[in-house]
């Protein structure tokens, strides 16, 4: 079994449950992330923060870890790139600590429109380089070719 096969399996892997672990993680994710947005939106004392901060850190994990699960190319893909994006957003939160506010309606808004982006670039692999690796899904809309005889 190649690293290929292993990292990049074709087709992705079928995970159990993945729809179903998937809404509960993002639900989790998103009323930790709003109540941790809120507390530092009316300064609420960090130490209260903490919980929250903690789930949603966890929920995050646990939804990347979902999606690696089935092929690492998702890291490669727009919805990959657009969880990046909003993590580096987020690492310059301990940065920029007196700018943490804007930086977290950032991270929302990063958050917005890469989960409601078209599915053309949610799902195209944004690094060509990554292409010998990954096969990118058919185009949304084509149509296969059926091994049907015409009339």
């Amino acid at each position: 079994m190649g690293v290929r096969s292993v990292f990049f399996p074709e087709p992705p892997r079928r995970i159990p449950q993945h729809r179903a672990l998937g809404v509960a993680l993002r639900t989790t994710h998103l009323i930790t992330f709003g109540a941790l947005l809120g507390g530092h939106f009316f300064a609420v004392d960090a130490s209260r923060l903490v919980p929250f901060l903690i789930a949603t850190i966890a929920s995050g994990l646990g939804l990347m870890a979902l999606e690696l699960a089935s092929t690492c190319a998702w890291l490669f893909m727009g919805k990959g790139v657009s969880v990046l994006l909003k993590l580096l957003v987020l690492l310059m939160v301990s940065v920029f600590w007196e700018y943490r506010l804007p930086l977290l309606l950032l991270t929302v808004a990063v958050a917005s429109v890469g989960s409601h982006m078209p599915s053309r670039f949610r799902h195209r692999l944004v690094f060509p380089a990554m292409r010998p690796l990954c096969s990118e899904p058919p185009s949304f809309g084509a149509k296969e070719e059926t091994s049907l005889p015409r009339p």
